[in-house]
């Protein structure tokens, strides 16, 4: 049987509910505790778990070559996020067994081997400061078999940061590396220069190793860089620090201070006429295979069937007129609450136009949990849509200026629309124009994205916030 006909056993709505109370998270969560800890009561654990627990909290691994800059955007990304400052400098100095096993490492100037850095991490991230306030993690992993060492003992982070410079940048900054013994403040002649007198006077060149040492240091962490990547790719932001530091320290503030979504997604994609919503669904359809709903096409696939609701549609198309937004609405309900949209997601664009027909959705059983605005001047809106035609017989479209037809003989049989004509195109313009700034009250926390670029740019644009929004 299609899944679209599939009788749905659960009630839409379930997933809507779930989605706004981070459900399937939770039990996400709860479910990765046991397996990872692997209690003797798994009922207390839990029960022990929920009191504990708080999604919110940071979990940032903060990585990079050496003289990146790790330790100074470590230092201030915990103290503005009121979360631990974790360094393997922390973990030796720990007075427990496993921190004296590692200081007679650091003594006989050995690598700490995996199993014992593993565990050190584990421990200290289950004490109940970094519990509860959350940690910065600076510098660990080192290597992809680290990174898989914390995997296996269930060490996840929920943001990894991965700062980058050439090597020529990071072999000057060693050189005029500056430490404050009060603080361990790392400065730098040219980089960083922010101090006062008081503090200047007693800054100390960092006893690093020599430049053959630390050339050594940087080819060794490059061997580790794809993996490393490659183990954390689904949280990584690598960010240039090749930069201002206060440039570096935003980018990486803004990005941990996203949350990433397991919602199933339920996108409204709006804008002016022209703007690429249908291509934009598509795209997304085709690499997330999301549902593509377009509003028109639903309506005209609906008034084909014959149905009542099909030939109250169609008498309303015959007569030139809009469809009442009471029927829109109850179309456009029965079609998300199918079994494929709520499994899998789905695309809507071409409702709402308005703020009357914007609240109906709000208010509906599938309303949007991500909502993206095409942004485009009313000039290439008319350019984009006059200027186009379709192939009567592939019904494939071109444009003048943006793809051409690939044949005369293509070119010959292409037809334009009536309602692609520029008094046409101007008016729907406009009557978007006139409700937009209502829409945008509506969704106040929409994402605006630049649509006068080229489609593959405005795909990577929506791409890249569909889990943070």
């Amino acid at each position: 049987m299609d899944e679209t006909v599939k009788p749905l056993r659960i009630p839409p709505q379930m997933s809507v509910y779930a989605d706004k109370h981070g459900v399937f998270q939770l039990v996400q969560s709860m479910v990765s505790s046991l397996i990872v800890d692997q209690p003797g009561d798994p009922v207390l654990h839990l029960i022990s778990f929920l009191q504990r627990s708080n999604q919110s909290i940071p979990r940032v691994m903060l990585l990079g070559a050496p003289a990146v800059g790790k330790h100074t955007v470590a230092k201030k990304l915990s103290t503005e996020l009121n979360a631990v400052h974790v360094t393997v400098d922390t973990l030796i100095q720990d007075q427990s067994e496993l921190g004296e096993r590692a200081r007679q490492y650091r003594l006989r100037q050995q690598e700490l081997p995996v199993d014992l850095l593993v565990q050190l991490v584990q421990q200290k991230l289950k004490e109940v400061d970094c519990y509860n306030k959350g940690w910065v993690l600076e510098g660990l992993p080192q290597t992809r078999v680290q990174a898989l060492g914390f995997q296996q003992a269930g060490v996840i982070p929920e943001h990894v940061v991965f700062l980058e410079a050439p090597d020529n940048v990071l072999l000057d900054r060693r050189k005029g590396k500056l430490i404050d013994p009060l603080t361990g403040d790392v400065y730098h002649q040219t980089f960083i220069w922010q101090v006062d007198s008081v503090v200047a006077q007693r800054l100390e060149k960092d006893q690093s190793p020599s430049e053959k040492q630390h050339v050594a240091e940087l080819q060794r962490f490059r061997c580790e860089v794809t993996g490393l990547k490659a183990a954390y790719q689904h949280v990584l932001k690598v960010v240039n620090s090749d930069q201002p530091h206060d440039d570096v320290y935003q980018q990486v503030l803004a990005f941990v201070r996203t949350r990433k979504q397991t919602r199933t997604p339920r996108i409204l994609l709006l804008g002016p006429p022209g703007s690429g919503k249908s291509d934009q669904a598509r795209r997304l359809s085709d690499k997330y295979k999301m549902v593509d709903v377009c509003c028109g096409r639903l309506l005209r696939s609906v008034a084909a069937l014959g149905s009542s609701q099909g030939e109250q549609i169609q008498s309303y198309m015959e007569a030139g007129k809009p469809v009442p937004d009471a029927l829109v609405m109850q179309i456009l309900e029965q079609r998300l609450s199918q079994v494929d949209c709520t499994c899998r997601g789905w695309i809507l664009h071409g409702f709402p136009q308005d703020l009357q027909q914007a609240r109906m959705l709000q208010d509906s059983q599938q309303p949007p949990n991500r909502v993206f605005f095409l942004d485009l001047t009313d000039d290439v809106c008319v350019e984009r849509l006059s200027l186009r035609a379709t192939d009567p017989v592939s019904g494939e479209r071109f444009h003048v200026l943006t793809r051409p037809a690939p044949s005369s003989e293509v070119q010959d049989r292409l037809k334009t629309r009536p309602e692609d004509n520029v008094e046409k195109v101007t008016q729907a313009v406009h009557k978007y124009r006139r409700h937009s700034v209502a829409l945008q009250c509506v969704y106040p926390d929409a994402v605006h994205i630049e649509a006068d670029q080229d489609p593959h740019s405005v795909f990577e644009s929506l791409e890249s916030r569909l889990n943070t929004v």
